[in-house]
């Protein structure tokens, strides 16, 4: 059994060369570590290339694509597992590769992705959201599901997951361009394919983000698009109950730690990523600037 792990990496420097120590002190220490850097102009390539296991390579910055450049890494590696990792998410400990392959002793399942607990410094806000869609169950899940889990059945990250290799080629692989959710799409698509996906909670990175409103909306709008352009998977699967239950339970926490002025804010939170979302779905154009 070989395993690779893949990285795509931009201005990496401050992160990488932990991220590469973890990867060497695990108990399963991958055969090879391919990072595809698009264009960074800090010293990413530099702490790479003084790695003998790390195949380093660089890609102009345009060229960069959520699923075409996983895809350009995945078409190099040599493993019969693929790991994804992103640049800013830390295992917790020695036994993440493990603990990530131990769902793949079915042999049905394609797609395994991992636990993501906040930073310290990361908002309450943050920290709650990545509790509610992170919990500490682990479950594996099938076509069969879609009616009770509806939208979560393809819930799916590349910032820590695996694909078997077979399974991965025998359904094209990612999709490409994709400006986001490539990860979810080649979940539908496993699942639409008879295969299995699973969430392993004992496999886990530290790994949160600090959004603005406008990234939020951004990021949300992009996700809007997907799904109305990927509507042959998703047109009839609900997610608006899955969306209500995280503001919902999120509310609840920062409420009952007397946090009036963020549970405020969470909200608009909320009505931006909806309305984003909303616009999104409707494929209305906006200018970026």
């Amino acid at each position: 059994m070989k395993i690779s792990v893949v990285i795509p990496t931009l201005n990496a420097e401050k992160e990488i060369g932990c991220l590469l120590q973890s990867l060497h002190n695990q108990t399963i220490c991958p055969e090879e570590i391919i990072v595809i850097d698009s264009g960074s102009d800090d010293e990413t390539g530099t702490v790479c290339r003084k790695d003998n296991k790390v195949t380093f390579i660089s890609i102009e910055r345009s060229r960069f694509d959520h699923g075409g450049t996983r895809d350009q890494a995945f078409q190099q590696s040599q493993g019969d597992f693929v790991l994804f990792l992103t640049q800013d998410a830390l295992p917790a400990d020695k036994r993440y590769i493990e603990h990530l392959l131990v769902p793949f002793q079915d042999r049905e399942v394609a797609m395994v992705s991992g636990r993501q607990i906040a930073q310290k410094q990361a908002s309450r806000i943050e920290r709650w959201v990545r509790d509610f869609n992170y919990p500490p169950e682990s479950n594996v899940r099938t076509k069969n599901d879609i009616p009770a889990l509806g939208i979560k059945t393809f819930f799916a990250s590349n910032v820590c997951s695996a694909y078997r290799r077979s399974a991965y080629f025998a359904v094209g692989g990612f999709d490409s361009p994709v400006s986001t959710n490539e990860d979810m799409l080649i979940a539908a698509r496993l699942i639409d394919s008879g295969y299995k996906i699973a969430y392993c909670s004992e496999a886990v990175v530290i790994h949160s983000h600090r959004l603005s409103l406008k990234q939020q909306f951004i990021r949300n709008y992009n996700i809007g698009v997907f799904m109305r352009k990927n509507a042959r998977f998703f047109q009839n699967v609900p997610a608006s109950s899955e969306g209500m239950k995280m503001a919902k339970y999120v509310l609840s926490r920062l409420l009952k730690e007397k946090r009036v002025f963020l549970s405020a804010y969470f909200c608009l939170e909320c009505a931006v990523k909806l309305l984003a979302y909303w616009l999104g779905s409707l494929r209305t154009i906006i200018k970026w600037h």
